[in-house]
């Protein structure tokens, strides 16, 4: 196979790339494809682009590019170094297709070079045509498949971390950091790097500790935020311009990319734990529990799906849905497509309507809650009696857990006996599922 020549120069910080490709026919008459990467990329990741030591940490907020950013210097740095080979990782290998996998694929078609890579979904995975060089995506769920890439053409060099955050403990990430092994071609130009790209939801997270309190030569923390997108258009500006008035709290962290402080937890019963769903079927007088919170343009609508032990105080989370801006009809068919269509589930009372249509859509076992005085604070002295053992695939389960603090008054600092009004539609919705456990009749969870 012929390898595409490449050739570069520095420009403005980053770099202007020049293909000639062997086979391939441009309307201009030289043949070449043209990329000028600052009008492509944008500002704000200079050091970024450049960095080439070991460890690039990126924590910022929603629409800060992080995420493009990285599939934009993947895509390009692979043509750049015919050696290279890149691993992409997210904590479960479903989520990998909407998000980096998706990504990198935007990027390809944003530098015009759709032509030169073979996108494949089964299995999931990216192949630079002209030198055979690959992106290959795993899951921390199947560690086995992590650690046992074998590559064709040169070595497996760079690593891509996206939602960096779930990966909650130290040691998966060093395995992770130890599959990054090996030397390189020499006189290759190549070098050996992670990039972690997250959202820095908790501050006691082990990668503050490690990447932004004490870093070393070897790693570039940094953080960025929507101010750098200089995409974004009016309606973009004003749902942070809405955040920070409405929820400065969610503002200092989706907004501006702050670490997110953690004080006074609603629920410090739970754990992060793989579990065989199947066996805890088995369990005498287990039963399934499902609790449905309706979202809204921004807001997700979410569905928990748990299991629970009355005997030994335990509940399972095994599954979730969580996505905005979903329909009736979008919810209906998520929840068929998850195999749930026909179990009992309890959902928010505050939308009879939907309720109603997503009965007339197949949800037959559907039901709202019911409604009553402090049934918030009443389930949640319900849960905190119970050991809540979450399955790591629920990942935004785990995020909205170890976020949901007790509120506090503005004036005093003192803590409420109420919730922030955040982080809770999978708490509601959790809330909604175990109604009938509850003691007492005369209330509900809103």
């Amino acid at each position: 196979m012929t390898r595409q020549k490449i050739s570069s120069q520095h420009i403005f910080g980053y770099q202007k790339f020049i293909l000639y490709p062997e086979n391939y026919k441009s309307e201009n008459a030289n043949g070449k494809v043209s990329m000028k990467l600052p009008e492509i990329v944008g500002k704000g990741y200079g050091t970024f682009w450049r960095w080439k030591g070991r460890y690039r940490v990126c924590k910022g907020s929603r629409a800060s590019k992080k995420s493009k950013t990285s599939a934009l210097w993947y895509i390009t740095n692979m043509m750049k170094y015919p050696d290279a080979n890149t691993l992409v990782i997210r904590k479960t290998f479903r989520t990998l297709k909407d998000s980096c996998f998706t990504e990198l694929k935007w990027a390809i078609h944003r530098l015009g070079i759709d032509a030169f890579w073979d996108v494949k979904e089964s299995p999931l995975e990216m192949t630079y045509k002209p030198t055979g060089q690959k992106i290959y995506f795993r899951g921390l769920d199947d560690p086995l498949k992590v650690t046992s890439i074998t590559v064709k053409t040169g070595c497996l060099c760079w690593m891509w971390i996206e939602e960096a955050y779930e990966i909650s403990s130290e040691d998966d990430f060093n395995m992770l950091d130890e599959s990054i092994r090996g030397a390189v071609p020499e006189g290759s130009g190549l070098f050996k790097q992670i990039t972690l790209t997250l959202n820095p939801w908790n501050e006691h997270h082990w990668i503050k500790k490690r990447f932004f309190d004490n870093p070393d030569g070897e790693t570039l923390a940094m953080t960025t935020n929507y101010m750098c997108n200089e995409w974004l258009d009016t309606a973009d500006l004003k749902v942070f311009e809405t955040m920070k008035k409405q929820n400065p709290r969610r503002y200092q962290v989706a907004g501006l990319g702050d670490w997110g402080i953690v004080d006074g937890l609603v629920y410090e019963n739970w754990e992060e734990k793989l579990f065989d769903i199947g066996e805890v079927k088995k369990i005498s007088g287990v039963k399934t529990v499902f609790g449905l919170d309706f979202g809204y343009t921004n807001d997700p609508s979410v569905l928990f799906c748990g299991f629970v032990d009355q005997a030994s105080k335990t509940i399972w989370v095994f599954d979730e849905m969580y996505k905005p801006g979903m329909s009736n009809e979008a919810i209906a068919d998520e929840v068929q497509r998850m195999g749930y269509m026909k179990e009992k589930i309890t959902a928010d009372s505050a939308e009879p309507k939907s309720i109603d249509r997503l009965r007339e859509l197949g949800l037959k076992g559907i039901r709202k809650a019911r409604k009553g005085k402090d049934s918030i604070n009443n389930g949640i002295d319900f849960l905190q009696n119970y050991h809540i053992v979450i399955h790591p695939r629920c990942e935004n389960f785990i995020i909205e857990i170890s976020n949901y603090t007790w509120d506090t008054d503005s004036k005093t600092g003192r803590k409420l006996n109420k919730p922030i009004d955040d982080f809770n539609h999978l708490m509601d919705a959790m809330r909604y599922a175990v109604e009938d456990m509850a003691k007492g009749s005369a209330f509900s969870f809103e």
